[in-house]
């Protein structure tokens, strides 16, 4: 660490340290803790313009609460750098992300101050309405917040949160961290209802009144301040022509302030400890603040990779200078070009319209594209109901956050046998983002639901052609799950051609051995097949294809020809693939030997991908490894 740069914050170790500084210092911690984020991530590539979004409030959270006594609750995590940076990781930030490094999220184990591990939308509310239930109980006087953005607000389960809390008139503080975006930006009423407030110019003004006129009435005693408060509800009503919504939902609020002004967040915070009941805080903040760059293009400095610091420049990644294109790249080409021939296609995302390209169709086809915010079961009943009435559905879900919309895709969707076709993106491990974020249980609970067709292409042509395929009339709920990142044709534009559910394609003829692979290990396989035959090994290579239906016919001519055979997937084993297989053999009485090679059943930290595929035992060389041990070599 550069002594001089950061001559306040390399005396910070921890939040007791920062809060013997005086309010004075402040601004200062919160320039250099910038300087830090920005210095760092820059070469260490992570999540950027959360963290630059929330370093003053970052700061006065810590300065005014006993933390870790006091608990601090984030919400999704991608704001949480400078939490961790003045928590006693500062010195090990650079092992950010990386292998046996610090999560890029906040993680119970890590730390102490890291009250609850996140990585998915929405969570904090319930969370911190747990723990202040817990300290009533307990009766201890411990102070709970939640920092939940406005893009996590959308989701549903906050609003059920903020119910239930204001209910139990528990005591809990909730700040709204409003920058009007999430990774894009934010769509829906809550957006616009936060909107209204922050821009009332009246509002606000009169606002600011009476809240000082609050702090000066104190020591005349709870019923002046009883009066004051209800002024500022009438006020509140008479601009706006309707109640607050979260006053609505019986939470006191207050706001909207600014969220780079750390002395004054301090001094507002330290007021809002001594209210007791639940308490909502409106902080308005720039995402990126502080990097102009990041500042006017919040979207593509969410996660920007590695950039120069002083210029800005996104520096490319291997697979754009190779010219591959990404799986989400294809996709989001490809619905256009399906939806230009079928009318009743329509496109769906929850809240990740750039992360997963529908944002090609909303540019091209607004009316037929939906962003719906950060709200999966929404997402997947909303596809179920246009389902009903002809439309068809390109559902694009993460691997991760589809587990958030189960219930609904087994009621509204495959009870039904609706043609909803689900795009499952980020299947498979992702890398760094860690254990949240991995998508490695898809294909075992798609394929246990009745009427689910589950496919996985290994490349993106297939990609392709599976799209086309599952638009077809005839078809009921259809998965399609395809990994993070580049495939290896590039050139995958090719004429569409139907693929029947439920067929496998032999890639490469053997007779010591068969190689049945699922989605992108297929790949793997290949390599490994070109290896195994230097060792004078033969190996067939079958791409499935469909983990359901099985191909059934594929299946026999393989166990009736080969007494070795080997299963990969980037997906868990338990009930995935490979056990689709050995329940096949089981009931077909097949007596060959079968090796399964996918994800253990342990949860996978992060790392690179490379790394990830190594430890569980599916790259290149495991699967070698493990053919020459089955072939007895």
């Amino acid at each position: 660490m550069e002594s001089l740069k950061y001559n306040l914050l390399q005396s910070i170790n921890n939040p007791e340290e920062l809060r013997k500084l005086s309010k004075e210092d402040l601004p200062k911690v919160c320039s250099e803790l910038r300087d830090f984020i920005i210095d760092s991530v820059s070469t260490n590539p992570g999540h950027f313009g959360a963290s630059l979004g929330v370093v003053e409030l970052t700061v006065a959270l810590h300065y005014v609460f006993n933390t870790p006594y006091d608990q601090l609750v984030w919400d999704v995590g991608h704001q949480a750098y400078g939490h961790k940076i003045i928590t006693g990781r500062r010195d090990r930030f650079d092992t950010n992300r990386k292998m046996g490094g610090i999560s890029g999220f906040p993680k119970r184990s890590e730390s102490e101050y890291d009250s609850f591990g996140v990585g998915h939308s929405s969570t904090s509310i319930s969370a911190a309405l747990g723990m202040a239930v817990a300290s009533k109980l307990k009766h201890e006087n411990r102070k709970i917040v939640a920092i939940i953005g406005d893009g996590a607000m959308t989701g549903g389960m906050a609003f059920e949160g903020l119910n239930n809390a204001g209910f139990l008139k528990s005591d809990i503080l909730v700040i709204l961290n409003d920058n009007n975006i999430a990774i894009d930006p934010n769509v829906g009423g809550m957006s616009q209802h936060l909107l209204n407030i922050s821009k009332s110019q009246t509002y606000n003004r009169l606002k600011d009144e009476i809240w000082e006129g609050l702090g000066k009435l104190r020591w005349l005693g709870p019923l002046t301040r009883k009066a004051v408060q209800k002024m500022e509800s009438a006020l509140k009503s008479l601009l706006f022509h309707h109640s607050n919504l979260f006053e609505g939902l019986n939470f006191r609020y207050f706001g909207p302030i600014d969220g780079h002004d750390v002395i004054y967040l301090a001094q507002v915070l330290s007021a809002l400890k001594e209210i007791k009941g639940p308490k909502l805080l409106h902080v308005i903040t720039r995402k990126g603040k502080g990097f102009p760059e990041a500042e006017m293009n919040q979207t593509k400095f969410h996660a920007p990779g590695k950039f120069d610091k002083t210029t800005g420049k996104i520096l490319s990644c291997d697979c754009e200078l190779e010219k591959a294109p990404k799986f989400q790249n294809v996709f989001g080409e490809t619905i256009v070009e399906l939806a230009g021939m079928n009318e009743k296609i329509v496109g769906i995302t929850p809240a990740m319209p750039s992360g997963c390209s529908l944002n090609l169709m909303m540019e091209k086809m607004p009316n037929r594209a939906f962003d719906v915010g950060i709200a999966e079961q929404h997402a997947v009943t909303f596809a179920a109901g246009l389902a009903t009435q002809g439309m068809v559905p390109f559902c694009n879900i993460y691997s991760t956050f589809m587990q958030r919309a189960y219930d609904q895709v087994i009621h509204d969707v495959a009870l039904q046998n609706l043609h909803v076709v689900f795009c499952i993106d980020r299947g498979g491990l992702v890398g760094e983002d860690g254990a949240t974020h991995h998508g490695v249980f898809d294909m075992a609970y798609m394929r246990s639901l009745p009427n689910m067709v589950v496919a996985a292409p290994m490349d993106t042509p297939e990609l392709r052609n599976m799209m086309y395929t599952a638009q077809l009339e005839g078809q009921g709920p259809f998965s399609i799950r395809y990994p993070r990142g580049c495939g290896t044709c590039v050139n995958w534009r090719t004429p569409f051609e139907k693929i029947e559910p439920g067929t496998a394609r032999m890639l490469s003829e053997g007779t010591d051995l068969a190689i049945l692979t699922i989605g992108k290990p297929g790949i793997f396989a290949q390599r490994a097949v070109k290896k195994l035959a230097r060792e004078g090994i033969s190996a067939a290579h079958y791409d499935m294809r469909f983990v359901k239906p099985l191909d059934e016919t594929t299946l026999l001519r393989v166990f009736s020809s080969f007494d070795k055979i080997i299963t990969v997937e980037d997906g868990v084993i338990t009930g995935g693939f490979g056990s689709a297989v050995a329940e096949f053999m089981a009931t077909t009485h097949c007596t060959s030997r079968l090796t399964i090679l996918g994800i253990p059943d342990r949860f996978i930290e992060h790392g690179t991908i490379d790394q990830l595929y190594k430890i569980c035992g599916i790259d290149t060389e495991s699967l070698f490894r493990a053919a020459l041990i089955l072939a007895g070599k």
